[in-house]
């Protein structure tokens, strides 16, 4: 009997964001994830319809569980200053074990190719900076970061920092612990925001 169908698709979604890591999306082939997996090439069409598919549910799926990551930093207790700092290290370290994440944000399929992949990008990166926004405002009602703070703009800022740094990581392969990016890009960050 065969694996549950949830569990299969998630091997599928794995395997596919590994390939991804590892060649680049472009070179993504469904018979490349079947053979990672260990399984035919058309068990992966009984799960997905097409490539795009696997990836935009990859993305979805990314999205969702960072949300569920970062929930604590998002409504706990304590100083906003504080959870954000903690935001961008969870961020970081959750980021550091999905690596096909950035090849996938700076490939072309999603930039001109797939506009569902694209969609799906969106709509994560406005549920995160919204989050994100929602917890700077926190921060200046609470008198930790500065009154004069347009946070839907900070919010935004933060995204593009880490997008920044994903970048780097994927152009140099890796190769520099990511996560211990998350203090040097707190205090860049935290210079814009703190109350003065």
């Amino acid at each position: 009997m065969g694996k549950p169908t949830e569990t299969r698709r998630a091997e599928i979604i794995e395997s596919a964001l590994a390939v991804a890591a590892e060649v680049g999306i472009k070179h993504v082939t469904t018979q490349a994830i079947a053979n990672r997996v260990g399984i035919a090439q058309s068990t992966i069409f009984r799960h997905f319809k097409s490539r795009d598919e696997i990836f935009s549910v990859a993305i979805s799926r990314i999205g969702s569980n960072l949300l569920q990551v970062l929930e604590p930093c998002f409504s706990g207790e304590g100083a906003a200053d504080q959870r954000l700092r903690e935001l961008i290290r969870c961020q970081l370290e959750y980021v550091s074990r999905n690596r096909g994440l950035p090849r996938i944000l700076f490939s072309d399929r999603l930039h001109l190719e797939s506009p569902q992949l694209k969609h799906n990008v969106r709509r994560v990166m406005h549920n995160y900076t919204t989050r994100v926004s929602r917890l700077l405002r926190e921060g200046v009602e609470s008198g930790c970061f500065d009154s004069a703070l347009d946070t839907d703009l900070r919010a935004r800022q933060l995204a593009m920092l880490i997008q920044g740094l994903l970048m780097r990581w994927s152009v140099f392969d890796f190769e520099f612990d990511l996560e211990s990016e998350s203090e040097p890009l707190w205090e860049l960050f935290s210079r814009a925001i703190l109350s003065r």
